[in-house]
């Protein structure tokens, strides 16, 4: 069952060229679907116009959203924020800028239940205390009025972890959420990430640039170059034997961690020639 759908979305820059060309994939309830591509193919910007947080820079031409059977781009304004707010939560890409610095962590958290889903202030604190105690955070009473300064890198994207799995939220896009963390915080956060999408059955829209990541978190991927989707596939398939040769070319320029003296092989100029006609020309 396809919790979300999008339809032939295309968008731009008004007045400019396109940023999303015709894409289509489904997240279906409890799966995680990686969009993987090179910086600029158009990852976070799926991810934006599904939550309705697009640049006001960035128009959408065409296309659908559809949301648990609604498509998002019929609704007025407001009622798309209801919509979304209810059933869909981000786990943006910097943890520090992402946090208000000038309140507590506690009022951040229970805001937006309080507000949009009309829970009590007590019941909003009692779940946020839950949630610092299942992201793995000691002392989760006197971290919750702290303000984000007074915490490391690695809890302040644990806090938005918890900020997106506290109204229990259908759908989670996770937007490169270890891009700003370093490498031994990365693999803790990417095993709590996976652990609380199992326990709590959640969709996650994972956008990353890392494939090592994919293997780890992600059941199916899309593949995208210049705001296009050139494959569509399982994670295991995909791995095994990608269909297409810009896929086929990311594989081939990561990095072999098993072989430390290979050397980088970057994407040739010729499947760059390639990809880049098909999707500018169809």
């Amino acid at each position: 069952m396809s919790f979300l759908e999008v339809r032939n979305l295309s968008a731009r820059v008004k007045g400019g060229g396109p940023l999303l060309r015709d894409v289509s994939l489904t997240v279906e309830v409890g799966e995680v679907r990686g969009l993987v591509g090179e910086s600029g193919a158009g990852k976070s910007m799926i991810g934006k116009a599904v939550l309705g947080i697009l640049p006001k820079a960035v128009e959408i031409t065409g296309g659908q959203i559809v949301l648990d059977g609604t498509d998002l781009l019929t609704l007025p304004p407001a009622a798309r924020r209801v919509k979304v707010g209810a059933s869909c939560a981000l786990i943006p890409q910097d943890p520090l800028t992402a946090l208000n610095p000038s309140r507590r962590i506690g009022v951040q958290i229970t805001d937006r239940l309080v507000d949009i889903l009309g829970w009590t202030r007590q019941r909003a604190e009692d779940r946020a205390l839950a949630l610092l105690t299942e992201v793995q955070i000691t002392d989760p009473a006197r971290v919750l009025r702290q303000y984000p300064h007074e915490l490391s890198g690695g809890m302040r994207q644990r806090i938005l972890i918890a900020s997106a799995f506290a109204a229990e939220p259908k759908l989670i896009v996770a937007d490169e959420p270890t891009t700003a963390l370093d490498v031994t915080v990365q693999k803790q956060i990417l095993k709590l990430i996976a652990a609380l999408q199992a326990r709590h059955g959640t969709a996650l829209l994972f956008v990353t640039h890392d494939l090592g990541v994919v293997s780890k978190v992600c059941q199916n991927l899309s593949v995208l170059y210049a705001g296009k989707v050139v494959e569509d596939s399982t994670v295991a398939d995909f791995f095994g034997a990608p269909k297409h040769p810009y896929s086929a070319a990311l594989l081939a320029a990561t990095p072999k961690y098993t072989d430390p003296s290979a050397g980088l092989q970057p994407v040739p100029d010729a499947v760059i020639a390639a990809v880049r006609a098909e999707v500018e020309h169809g």
